[in-house]
């Protein structure tokens, strides 16, 4: 497998929705089935596991990682580790089809190179949501952000460099991608709460594959 095979036949479904910011509508949806058999692959070695915030709170989705690195939340702060911290394992490799499918998104947003090491992956059942943030936790911020949406729809939101800054809302469906990076790089970003549903592939629940190179 290339690649080449992750890229529409449609260059019309990417759209510009702020500057370095990229919406690949349906990108994935020829793949989604290879792309959730990984994370179930991925679930059996690092279990989801809803983190605890420095400030005592517990997200609302479940999370778990693949590749050189996991990103991980606790009382003690945002950090990457090496090593789930549930198993005292290394996290999952990053499978094969997770690298070629944020490699083609971002190659086609016009982003050359992109190496992540990490995918983190959330996932959300109803009435789960993900509050406005930046992605600020890693090394490099020269590389972009992939984010990949399976399963049932959400409200994306997609904001500035400060949390008032005004937002655009964005529905992401099964096999979206947004891809961002460059001066919108550490842009605060979020997605509503999602509303009761059930999709044919995922039941009850909506996955999101976010791809970084944290060093």
């Amino acid at each position: 497998m290339t690649a080449d095979l992750f890229a529409s036949d449609e260059m019309s479904l990417s759209e510009q929705i702020l500057p370095d910011v990229f919406f690949l509508k349906e990108f994935a949806l020829g793949h989604t089935e290879q792309l959730l058999t990984a994370i179930s692959c991925i679930e059996a070695q690092s279990a989801f596991r809803k983190m605890q915030t420095p400030g005592g709170f517990y997200m609302s989705a479940a999370i778990t990682n693949c590749g050189e690195v996991g990103w991980h939340s606790d009382g003690h702060g945002y950090r990457y580790s090496q090593v789930d911290p549930l198993t005292q394992q290394k996290w999952p490799p990053m499978p094969a089809c997770f690298l070629q499918l944020a490699q083609s998104a971002a190659q086609r947003a016009g982003f050359e190179h992109f190496h992540p090491d990490v995918c983190l992956i959330n996932r959300y059942e109803v009435g789960a949501k993900m509050g406005l943030h930046q992605d600020k936790d890693e090394k490099d911020f020269s590389q972009p952000i992939v984010s990949v949406s399976l399963g049932l729809p959400i409200i994306f939101q997609f904001g500035g460099p400060k949390r008032n800054d005004p937002k655009q809302r964005i529905q992401l469906e099964h096999g979206d991608v947004i891809v961002w990076g460059g001066s919108a790089r550490r842009f605060y970003h979020g997605v509503l709460t999602l509303k009761p549903g059930q999709h044919d592939m995922t039941g009850p629940y909506r996955y999101n594959l976010t791809f970084r190179r944290a060093g």
